[in-house]
């Protein structure tokens, strides 16, 4: 009975392991924990009980400080930081290096790495982020809330492709590809917005300094260094004096990634070479004998020094760019962007009027509905438009098996913003009551922008069949 029962409990483990596993490796896992994430973010902000020390919690401040008794050493580092700070000015930025390891990605071997393949995205990205701008302009042009025109011109790159996932091969593979593809871009253009328009007041002797480290590592880089440490040590260099300098710190995280290498440091000629060379010792390396003459089983210290010279000899013959990747992506899908949601979503919302999202005044502008159709109308438009512009002068081509009704829909869920629209409210706006409204007009337009795209999509590839 005892066997039966130690059985059970072995089995129980590796099926909730072997579930475990096919989650987290599901496209649309990690838009499924974002929005619960949500949910429990605007419980914690709104129930009574919970409130009060929720926003208690992030308000706190989270700072090292040195000080002598004397007085004569008084240092805090990073100066105004709150675990809210902390969690955007800090985790966020290992989200955006791995955007910038995909940017480059693309760029350089991906969908992006030729004219042809590049410009229908790139034009589609580009019509995506003008188009609900002016929107949001024609609301708020001339009022406080003006700032926050950056706000829905970004693509939500999880939830997009998650709800193009689930929807299965409804959608053509090509469609898939591009809205991939337009969401790096898309990533690219927040960038740049982030960067230009949303900064602080600059200081220039930071700013130099973090250049000056940029342009060693650059130099470390084209003389062929591919050891991660001399990468790491610079990149909470640059973060630093990125925060100091009036711009925002995340965006030290792009600027390295661009500076990793992407080539292995060993080649694959030296690779198989190595490797059987190492196989072979592996083979002939004497065995330990107990007191009694008897092999003492593998692996044995002289076995283990081989097998850590295969491991280091496998990890150093893939690019510190694709390892980087591939190790950070799952903490950043299901750890920093979820803890993100919990501290960016939970707005507290005192009466049903506060989540009217179409009122507007001369004061504080109309945000809500600039950033509500800007997300539904704007974002699918402009795609929409530039790619047909695009495809109509031969400039580019229709991907393979997709339809105008389909690219239609696609372009629809270009609408969902979220994380990264999230991100640019949290800096276009300094009154609370705009962040807070913003947030809502983000999360119920991205949710109508989801809904029409996955409505469009079900209608068009029922009419195909």
């Amino acid at each position: 009975m005892r066997l039966f029962s130690l059985y059970g409990w072995v089995r129980a483990r590796y099926e909730a392991k072997l579930r475990r596993s096919n989650f987290v490796s599901a496209p649309w896992a990690g838009g499924v924990v974002l929005l619960v994430c949500v949910v429990v973010a605007m419980l914690l902000a709104n129930l009574p009980w919970t409130a009060h020390y929720y926003h208690e919690f992030l308000e706190t401040g989270l700072t090292l400080s040195v000080h002598s008794p004397s007085g004569s050493v008084n240092w805090i580092f990073p100066e105004g930081m709150t675990v809210e700070k902390w969690i955007n000015d800090g985790l966020m930025v290992i989200f955006f290096f791995i955007v910038g390891l995909e940017i480059k990605r693309e760029l350089l071997c991906g969908h992006l790495s030729s004219f042809r393949r590049a410009i229908l995205p790139v034009l589609a990205a580009m019509g995506g982020m003008l188009m609900p701008a002016l929107i949001y302009l024609a609301f708020n042009a001339g009022t406080p809330a003006s700032t926050g025109w950056g706000i829905p011109t970004a693509t939500d790159i999880a939830f997009a492709v998650g709800i193009l996932s689930m929807l299965g091969d409804r959608v053509p593979v090509s469609l898939k590809i591009f809205l991939t593809a337009l969401a790096v871009v898309d990533d690219l253009g927040a960038i740049l917005v982030i960067a230009l328009f949303y900064g602080g007041q600059l200081h220039w002797d930071y700013l130099a300094a973090a250049l000056l480290v940029m342009a060693l590592v650059y130099a470390m880089n084209r003389m062929g260094e591919k050891r991660m440490i001399f990468y790491f040590v610079p990149a909470v260099t640059v973060w630093t004096l990125f925060y100091y300098s009036g711009i925002h710190s995340t965006l030290s995280g792009v600027a390295m990634a661009l500076l990793v290498p992407i080539e292995p440091r060993f080649s694959k000629s030296y690779f198989l070479h190595k490797t059987k060379w190492l196989k072979i010792r592996l083979v002939n390396a004497n065995a330990d004998l107990d007191a009694d003459g008897v092999e003492d089983g593998f692996p044995n210290e002289e076995h283990r020094f081989f097998l850590r010279q295969l491991k280091r000899l496998s990890s150093q013959s893939i690019g510190m760019s694709y390892r980087l990747e591939n190790a950070l992506t799952p903490y950043v899908t299901f750890l920093i962007m979820p803890i993100f949601a919990l501290a960016n979503a939970g707005v507290t919302i005192p009466s049903m009027e506060y989540i009217d999202i179409f009122q507007s005044s001369p004061e504080t502008g109309a945000s809500g509905m600039g950033i509500f159709f800007g997300l539904l109308v704007g974002k699918p438009l402009g795609i929409f438009l530039a790619s047909w512009v695009a495809v109509k002068s031969r400039l580019a081509v229709m991907p393979d098996g997709g339809t105008w009704g389909m690219l239609l829909a696609v372009a629809c869920l270009g609408g969902i913003g979220f994380t990264m629209s999230l991100f640019v409210d949290s800096l276009a706006f300094t009154d609370p009551e705009l962040i807070d409204r913003g947030k809502i007009a983000i999360l119920m337009g991205s949710i109508a922008a989801a809904a029409a795209g996955s409505l469009l999509i079900l209608v068009f590839s029922n009419k195909q069949k």
